[in-house]
C-alpha cells in the first residue's frame, strides 16, 4: 500500500464510482434528462458529476415544475436501481480501519438515495466511521467544502486526509481542500484524471496489492 495513505489519520470515500459502480447508470438518467429538456450542452450528464441534486436543479432547471418532476424521477429511478459494490472495495477499506484509520464516505447524494443503497447493503454503513451528504454541506463539489466537513467529522486536518475520488469537481474539491488525492480511472481517462490526482489507479482493490 502507498505510504501516504498508510500514515494518513482519515480516508475521505466518494460514493458513486469509487465504492459503488453506478456512474454508468446515472449518465444514462441524465443524458436523458437533458436531451429531454433540450439542453444545448451534449456533456451535461459528465458536467453535472460530484454535484449535488440541489444544486443541479438550480443551475439547469428554473421551472419550480421541471424541477419537482425531476426530483420524483430520479428518486424513482434510484428506488428501483441496484447498486453494485465495487470488488474489494469494501475489503480496501477494511484494511485501513485496522490500521486504526478513520474512514468517511463524502457524496453529493441525498439521504434517500443512501438509504435505498443502505437498504440494499444492510451492512454497508457499518465500514465508515462517518457519512457526508448532500445534507451536510451548502456548496457542491468542486467546492472542498465536502472534504472539509468529512475531515471535521473525522476528527482531523485536511491535510491528514487521503480523498478517493473519480469525477473531476470531487478530485478538484479533494485538491482544494488540501488532501492527498487518489483519482480512480473508473469514470474518466486515467490521463485526465491525473491532472488533478496526486496518484492514479483503476481500483480501490488495486491499492491492496
Amino acid at each position: 500500500m502507498n505510504d501516504k495513505i498508510s500514515n494518513c489519520k482519515a480516508a475521505l470515500f466518494d460514493l458513486d464510482g469509487v465504492l459503488i459502480d453506478s456512474e454508468t447508470l446515472y449518465t444514462q438518467f441524465w443524458a436523458e434528462v437533458g436531451r429531454h429538456h433540450n439542453l444545448p450542452s451534449p456533456t451535461f450528464a459528465y458536467d453535472i458529476k460530484g454535484t449535488t441534486l440541489t444544486d443541479i436543479l438550480e443551475t439547469h432547471f428554473p421551472s419550480p415544475e421541471v424541477r419537482a418532476d425531476i426530483d420524483r424521477l430520479l428518486h424513482e429511478f434510484e428506488n428501483n436501481v441496484v447498486y453494485p459494490i465495487f470488488p474489494g472495495a469494501l475489503e480496501f477499506v477494511d484494511s485501513l480501519r485496522r490500521l486504526g484509520i478513520r474512514t468517511v464516505i463524502v457524496t453529493s447524494s441525498d439521504d434517500r438515495k443512501m438509504d435505498f443503497l443502505y437498504g440494499q447493503h444492510p451492512t454497508f454503513r457499518s465500514h465508515f466511521d462517518a457519512v457526508v451528504t448532500a445534507v451536510d454541506v451548502t456548496h457542491s463539489k468542486p467546492h472542498p467544502e465536502p472534504y472539509l466537513v468529512g475531515a471535521r467529522k473525522a476528527g482531523c486536518l485536511p491535510e491528514e486526509c487521503v480523498v478517493f475520488e473519480d469525477s473531476y469537481q470531487g478530485l478538484q474539491a479533494g485538491r482544494a481542500a488540501g488532501a492527498y488525492v487518489v483519482g480512480l480511472s473508473t469514470t474518466n481517462p486515467a490521463s485526465e484524471v491525473a491532472r488533478y490526482a496526486d496518484l492514479v489507479v483503476s481500483s480501490l482493490a488495486e491499492l491492496m496489492d
